[in-house]
């Protein structure tokens, strides 16, 4: 399929993203997807392919892939402001926003500010907040993993420090009048507990929780094409909808 590279400007960083507008079905709500910590859009590629023909629109948030790493900027409000210059240069008016992990907290913090244009929300593994760092995380998250697992290029160690230096928690399971998916591992290492189902379902008249038994945090191992089947079916369904 046809996928066009783009980059939104945001002031002075630029946020790479990748677009499947050219051969994508008009008719069809798009999709923008919101990676985890240290995901980047290329590892979103296999979706945008799954999802076709809807569109999908593809971002690395600053510090990760090929988006600029500013020296500062890594909070909450910086990363929806990534999402909004991508958005905006896309020229999107309405989209369903599908994150996984810690991305889960842009997207929400996107659509409580911008609740006009999200048609729906699909959140994998992750509870309905925006989490500070505790001091040390950052030395454990470059060491045990970013470089045992050879991540350094997925996300800049500058942008892992500056995540620990500037977070602050922030709550983010306020009333939303939106239909939510939530995609929950089922293994010990899920970060979405019952009681997490229970704020998300305080959320909105319209949640929907789907389950799987062979994942834990990571939804796109074993469960990945069943994950990819049901975000389908949902946006699928809320499209149906209008």
């Amino acid at each position: 399929m046809a996928v066009d590279e783009h980059y939104a400007s945001n002031g002075e960083v630029r946020i790479h993203y990748y677009d499947s507008r050219e051969e994508a079905d008009e008719k069809l709500v798009p999709i923008v997807v919101c990676p985890g910590l240290s995901e980047t859009a290329e590892e979103y590629l296999d979706f945008m392919q799954a999802a076709a023909p809807r569109r999908c629109i593809l971002l690395s948030f600053r510090g990760r892939g090929q988006s600029d790493t500013p020296e500062s900027g890594y909070d909450l409000a910086e990363h929806l402001s990534d999402l909004e210059a991508v958005v905006n240069d896309a020229g999107l008016k309405e989209f369903h926003l599908f994150a996984y992990s810690r991305g889960v907290s842009y997207a929400l913090g996107y659509a409580l500010k911008s609740k006009a244009d999200v048609r729906s929300l699909v959140l994998g593994d992750y509870p309905p907040e925006h989490r500070a760092m505790p001091d040390g995380w950052a030395e454990d998250y470059i060491y045990n993993y970013l470089i045992p697992y050879n991540r350094t290029s997925n996300i800049r160690t500058a942008a892992v420090w500056g995540i620990q230096r500037e977070s602050k928690p922030i709550p983010l399971d306020t009333a939303l009048d939106i239909p939510i998916l939530v995609a929950r591992g089922m293994l010990e290492d899920s970060l979405i507990t019952n009681e997490e189902i229970d704020r998300y379902e305080r959320m909105s008249a319209t949640v929907a929780v789907k389950e799987y038994a062979r994942s834990g945090h990571a939804l796109k191992g074993e469960d990945k094409a069943l994950f990819f089947e049901d975000i389908i079916r949902f946006v699928d369904e809320r499209d149906a909808e209008r």
